[in-house]
Parts: C-alpha cells; structure tokens; sequence
C-alpha cells in the first residue's frame, strides 16, 4: 500500500525524540509492507469511523485511516494524547 501523511501527522512526528522518530520511521516501513504484522499492534479504535492504531512502543502509538489503496498517516505521539485526539 501507499503511505501519505498528514501535516498533523508530520509536526507532531517532529517535536518526538530522535530515538522515538526513528521508531516511527520503521514502523511505517511495516505499516507499508503489511498494515495488520503482528508487532505493529494494529487495532480499530473503537468509536471511531474508520480510524485504526499502531504500536510505535511501549508508550508510543500513531494513527492512520485507509482509503482505497492508500493509508493515511493521522497523527504520532504519547499513547494517552493520540487516543484522545486520533
């Protein structure tokens, strides 16, 4: 599949750690391989139309819709915040 982010998606990306950045990166690489491998903890958030999450870490997650053939990347960050706002 295509991978596209949004500007939120792109400036919340930029205010994570270097460590953490460089998690997201891989993460993607399997997001666009196989949105459903085992370690990205890829799951519907429930109460919402279509809108999905992965696992960056332990305490990072980011979220992403699918339209046709393409997933588009929502928004990154701490677990807690991305869920209220995904």
């Amino acid at each position: 599949m295509k991978i596209k982010a949004y500007k939120s998606f792109k400036k919340a990306c930029k205010v994570l750690p270097q460590n953490i950045q460089d998690k997201v990166d891989k993460q993607i690489e399997i997001l666009e391989v196989n949105y459903l491998y085992p370690s990205l903890h890829t799951k519907k958030i429930k109460g919402t139309e279509g809108i999905w999450e992965a696992r960056i870490d332990i305490h990072y997650r980011m979220t992403f819709e699918i339209i046709g053939a393409t997933i588009y990347l929502r928004t990154v960050g701490n677990h807690d915040e991305v869920l209220k706002n995904p």
